[in-house]
């Protein structure tokens, strides 16, 4: 049996009143064992709920607790999962982490294949180390949604890909959970050659029969570093492959839309970028449901920075400081949104003539130049490549690379150190149009 470790118990909490202290350990809820923080969180909902605790002496206490069904117990227990994280069990061959280069921080090598953690955060699942029994508790918990990498519904092909001979079988929980009518978003990582062309058309195809019940199917390009030595060898894709997809996915998007009124399938950005296609407009995202897996991103920001620009030049006129504004700042962005963010700046600067705007590209020489998105850039490549140029009186750097709370790039060098090698200010711009507008001018317009 399970016993979780009780840290610490909120003053004046239903938990207290009940006599539980730090230190003591939670063995079951109404008879049932706790195995992690969702059997807990799904328990204690009972406005009437038998605990058995035991305490620092190794006595065992049935407690009764009479509480409001949505009031919290307070208690604070040693993991806040309740349980270990679940690694993954696969050998994918478009692993990212597999590519990484050594001496990085230690949490960017763990590998996460959790369904909590996809409940929880958004973390996408493979369904080849969930059991039966996690399948009935997402039923009974209701947990919804559920983020899944489908890469494929060609068993044989998803055993490859994954590297795991229960791929196949595993995709068998996804049709459990449709028939419980559990909401799941899913991922296909595309790799060229494998599960691309037609392999991609069975599996959009097979998915589909999964609508409306599965919101979404983002098709994102497998991100190939230089660090590949000794791993299946995958090459990128180019403009030809990049049209071919989107015309695919554009295709499913009709056929769906016509049946359930949603566009359930979506190509990244990084594929329109690299077709040379424009994005497609904000209602096609479906309430930005991929958003995090870099689908709709850009037209997102775009969308938000022409609402903001026009708010900037309805109060403009009113506005004589703004007129008289003489700023030189900087911004770094990767060569994916190097022309947006130009052509943003630029429209400023046409704007404000008292405005200029440093747009400098970053080559990512850190995983290598295939890699061109902004949220990978590291500190080392930034400084490297900006220590001759003009920066203004500050540095611009979006959130994707390093947010505020934890002012560190991937490569763990920091904010800090970076204003000191550059010997500049940096500003972190948060992922809409409107703070970015306000950190190129360095004023509060929007109050």
């Amino acid at each position: 049996m399970k016993k979780h470790l009780i840290l610490s118990v909120l003053k004046d909490s239903a938990g207290e009143e009940s006599g539980i202290e730090a230190g003591d350990r939670l063995l079951k809820i109404n008879g049932r064992e706790i195995l992690d923080y969702f059997d807990y969180e799904f328990l204690v909902k009972d406005s009437f709920i038998e605990m058995l605790i035991e305490k620092k002496n190794g006595e065992e206490w049935l407690l009764e607790i009479d509480k409001d069904p949505d009031e919290e117990l307070g208690l604070v227990f040693e993991k806040d999962m309740m349980d270990d994280y679940r690694s993954c069990a696969n050998k994918c061959i478009f692993c990212f982490i597999d590519q990484l280069p050594g001496g990085m921080r230690e949490s960017l090598y763990f590998k996460d294949d959790d369904s909590r953690l996809s409940f929880l955060y958004g973390n996408y699942v493979t369904l080849t180390n969930m059991s039966d029994r996690d399948i009935d508790r997402i039923i009974e918990y209701r947990m919804s949604p559920v983020y899944i990498s489908f890469q494929t519904t060609d068993p044989m092909l998803r055993c490859r890909m994954l590297g795991n001979r229960f791929a196949g079988e595993a995709l068998k929980k996804a049709q459990r959970l449709y028939e419980a009518g559990i909401e799941m978003n899913g991922q296909i990582v595309l790799c060229k050659g494998i599960n691309d062309n037609e392999a991609l058309e069975r599996t959009l195809k097979d998915l589909s029969e999964y609508a409306p019940v599965l919101r979404s199917v983002s098709v994102v390009p497998v991100g190939l570093t230089r660090y590949r030595e000794g791993l299946f060898e995958l090459t990128p894709f180019d403009k030809k492959d990049a049209v071919e997809v989107i015309r695919l996915v554009e295709k499913w998007q009709r056929l769906i839309y016509s049946r359930y009124g949603y566009h359930f399938v979506h190509a990244s950005d990084e594929f329109y970028l690299l077709a040379e296609m424009p994005l497609p407009e904000a209602g096609r995202y479906d309430g930005y449901l991929q958003y995090e897996n870099g689908v709709g991103m850009l037209r997102a920001f775009m969308d938000d920075f022409e609402e903001a620009l026009l708010r900037l030049k309805e109060i403009l006129p009113d506005n004589k400081a703004l007129y008289g504004i003489n700023r030189r700042v900087s911004c770094a962005t990767g060569m994916l949104a190097y022309s947006a963010v130009l052509d943003m700046t630029r429209r400023l600067e046409e704007l404000i003539p008292g405005l200029k705007v440093f747009v400098y590209p970053i080559r990512n020489e850190f995983f290598g130049e295939m890699i061109t998105v902004t949220g990978l850039l590291t500190g080392r490549d930034i400084m490297e490549q900006l220590k001759d140029r003009e920066l203004g009186e500050c540095l611009l750097l979006s959130e994707a690379m390093a947010r505020e709370e934890e002012p560190i790039l991937l490569d763990d060098v920091s904010i800090g150190e970076m204003e000191r090698t550059l010997q500049v200010n940096i500003d972190i711009v948060k992922s809409n149009g409107m703070d970015f507008i306000e950190k190129v001018l360095g004023e509060v317009i929007y109050e």
